[in-house]
């Protein structure tokens, strides 16, 4: 079996985790062929936040599905690089829907923005005391104890994603029976959290469900604006 390269304080639970992968799915795995984020980044999650730090997960359904894009964290888009320009968001940011949102949603929370959403409203916002790239927000998600999950952590084609996402449902329940009763929130977006529900044994712990990022709806979404409020994502 393959030794995970991830934070030791991952290493026995990640470990007893992949062994309930299929075989077949681990040789696939193992032979490296076809799939991104390739090995040994898919586990970029497990290596940048101790296991002792994690405080939510926040589950995202696959990686994104393009290679300069999927970085092994749910969420943070590798190809995103300035979060802002000078008249408001940036172009990488306003082409993917769901960071537009989400960075919306923050704006909202820290009340930078009311009702006005626009570019306009956004370019007139002093962010002088804010982060501006991709991984500074990655970083703070940490900070705040968010671990980066998607319920498949690999990515061949748009055909195959129920398939990877039934396949590591074994890995996911495994993790999740060995993180029972650490009092760590999920936070689970839109449809996805349905499934989630069905497939996986989240009944030992709590959960803050919200719209999908996608949605129009997360900007002012009562839970995501309570669960995200008090991290201050965007703050130096």
């Amino acid at each position: 079996m393959r030794k995970l390269r991830v934070h030791q304080s991952w290493e026995k639970i990640l470990q007893e985790a992949y062994a309930q992968l299929s075989p077949e799915y681990r040789r696939f795995l193992e032979e490296e062929n076809g799939y991104f984020p390739a090995y040994p980044d898919y586990l970029n999650a497990f290596v940048t936040l101790p296991k002792e730090r994690v405080k939510y997960i926040l589950f995202g359904q696959d990686p994104y599905p393009r290679k300069e894009s999927a970085g092994g964290y749910a969420f943070i888009d590798k190809k995103v690089t300035h979060l802002f320009s000078p008249t408001g968001l940036s172009k990488e940011v306003n082409r993917a829907t769901s960071l537009r949102n989400f960075m919306k949603m923050l704006f909202v929370a820290r009340g930078s923005l009311t009702t006005t959403l626009t570019q306009d409203a956004i370019a007139k916002i002093d962010k002088s005391p804010l982060i501006d790239s991709i991984d500074a927000l990655r970083l703070h998600f940490e900070r705040e104890g968010v671990l980066l999950l998607n319920t498949a952590l690999v990515f061949t084609q748009k055909e195959d994603s129920r398939y990877h996402i039934r396949q590591w449902q074994p890995f996911m329940a495994s993790l999740l029976g060995a993180l029972e009763g650490e009092g760590i929130v999920l936070i689970l977006f839109g449809t996805h959290a349905k499934a989630l529900k069905k497939a996986l044994p989240l009944e030992g712990f709590e959960s803050l469900e919200m719209p999908h990022p996608y949605n129009q709806s997360f900007i002012f979404d009562k839970n995501a604006l309570n669960c995200f409020t008090p991290m201050n994502l965007l703050e130096k």
